[in-house]
């Protein structure tokens, strides 16, 4: 459609300014509207023996869809069910010891409706979020939640715009006081966002990124300078892992090697236990890469010796492995 009149800048940040002004109210309203029903929907989800079938139509469908998707990443297990769908089929996924939450700002949307007689025969708990608590929806569950505004920021009051943001807050406040009640931390989160940067973080572990076998470059304490540096070059980790047996006896970096040039004299005579660094870093393997990262920040290297539960020698972690993991 195209403008009936001439855009106006001035115009255009004043319903701005309008809309977020009638949004913040609404979310106001609503923190003032919740009491023991919000306390009331909370234990039913906790005590509920499956899972949280959400569902909506239109506007309220899009909000449905992320607040299922909320649930389900913060530990409440969760999914979304068109309520059309519902009645072609899909509402075979919807079983006995499932709690349905019904998104309708109207409480009158036909598909939700129509399913009423079906969800009771089901026997599952049904939790209306609704907009008109003398609705028809609000009349047949279980318990209703409020998400009444007073008014949308449309100029015809009439596009979903504040009762939107209301359902959206409502459900974000939903799920956040059942992931406190659940004990839910930063680990169980991390388990549902395993290819997020916070996954990354609290999942990975130092043996999952060490070099190891054959990519080490390990040499003994009494190998010539030169042909140490001919295995570091090989190996390409700019170190050389000084090792007796299995033990670690020292390291030997290119920073050793500058400082070696800058004091002179005569290398090709020197060991690689001569010239190693005899404690070097070193962390286990079953500890987080990201507690790898912080101790080389710690001590400002770029490598650290990883051990097993013995304190053998079991590889070597660099900030690079650590950078292509995305840890850091």
């Amino acid at each position: 459609m195209k403008p009936s009149t001439t855009f106006n800048a001035q115009r255009a940040l004043e319903l701005a300014a309008l809309t977020f002004e009638i949004e913040a109210q609404a979310l106001l309203g609503l923190k003032a509207r919740q009491g023991d029903s919000f306390a009331q929907a909370v234990r039913l989800v906790l005590e509920c023996g499956g899972r949280v079938v959400v569902m909506g139509i239109g506007k309220s469908g899009h909000v449905a869809r992320k607040i299922a998707a909320t649930l389900a990443s913060t530990g409440t297990p969760s999914f979304f069910v068109h309520p059309a769908e519902a009645s072609h089929g899909d509402l075979g996924m919807v079983t006995e010891g499932d709690v349905v939450l019904a998104l309708s700002n109207s409480g009158e949307a036909d598909e939700l409706v129509s399913l009423l007689p079906a969800l009771k025969r089901l026997g599952t708990t049904l939790i209306v979020m609704t907009g008109n608590p003398q609705s028809t929806l609000a009349e047949h569950a279980d318990l209703v939640l409020s998400c009444a505004v007073d008014q949308e920021a449309c100029p015809l009051n009439l596009a979903p715009t504040a009762s939107t943001t209301a359902q959206m807050a409502l459900g974000d406040a939903l799920a956040v006081a059942l992931l406190d009640a659940r004990g839910f931390r930063e680990e169980d989160f991390a388990r549902s966002h395993p290819g997020g940067a916070l996954g990354r973080k609290l999942l990975t572990h130092v043996r999952d990124l060490m070099r190891s076998g054959d990519d080490l470059p390990i040499v003994p304490p009494d190998m010539p300078f030169t042909e140490m540096m001919h295995v570091m070059t090989r190996k390409g980790l700019g170190v050389a892992i000084v090792v007796e047996g299995r033990r670690i006896a020292g390291i030997f970096t290119d920073g050793d090697l500058r400082r070696l040039i800058e004091r002179g004299g005569e290398l090709r005579t020197l060991h690689a236990g001569e010239v190693m660094h005899p404690h070097p870093k070193r962390i286990r393997a079953d500890a987080l890469a990201v507690e790898a990262a912080e101790l080389m920040e710690q001590h400002r290297i770029t490598l650290v010796l990883v051990v097993d539960a013995a304190g053998e020698l079991a590889g070597a972690l660099s900030i690079n492995d650590l950078m292509r993991a995305k840890v850091i």
